[in-house]
């Protein structure tokens, strides 16, 4: 469900900001197909070492679009306008400073690009869907869509065309 409601599409650049252990990493990996490409971000060490333990499990030996990157929300090292899909589960409210974060998600985003923020319950930290948008539009995206419940959802929002 939080693959579909993401919006994950064959041949798509895409990047996970906060990508922890890679619980998502390699279904996004199969949903954006070997065209595709997956940056899996964190700012822990060690949750990319676990990360990259798990591809090299037999079951992810096809598995070739896939790139680690350490570094922090505030400062992606990627350019601008350089992905189709940035996605975070869990994650956002986990950032302290949300503004900073997603003004960078922004910038590298191209434009008409998505950013997918996923949250469910009994997650500690869990936003209402509400307080994501408004954090989405004070960084000037605007709203896509919004599928799933309260208990669980993604909130879709779009990089404007300008």
């Amino acid at each position: 469900d939080l693959i579909a409601r993401s919006g994950f599409q064959p041949g798509m650049r895409v990047m996970e900001l906060g990508c922890g252990s890679g619980g998502y990493t390699t279904f996004v990996a199969r949903a954006v197909g070997p065209q595709g490409e997956v940056c899996a971000l964190d700012i822990q060490p060690e949750m990319l070492a676990q990360l990259e333990a798990k591809l090299r499990r037999p079951e992810h030996q096809d598995l070739h679009n896939i790139r680690l990157y350490l570094g922090s929300a505030y400062e992606l090292p990627f350019e601008d306008d350089s992905f189709d899909l940035v996605y975070t589960i869990t994650v956002l409210q986990e950032i302290p400073d949300q503004d900073r974060a997603l003004a960078e998600v922004r910038r590298v985003l191209k434009p008409g690009g998505i950013l997918a923020v996923s949250e469910f319950l009994p997650d500690p930290d869990y936003p209402f869907a509400g307080t994501v948008v408004q954090a989405g539009k004070r960084a000037g995206l605007l709203l896509d869509d919004l599928p799933g419940t309260l208990w669980t959802y993604t909130v879709r929002l779009r990089k404007p065309v300008d």
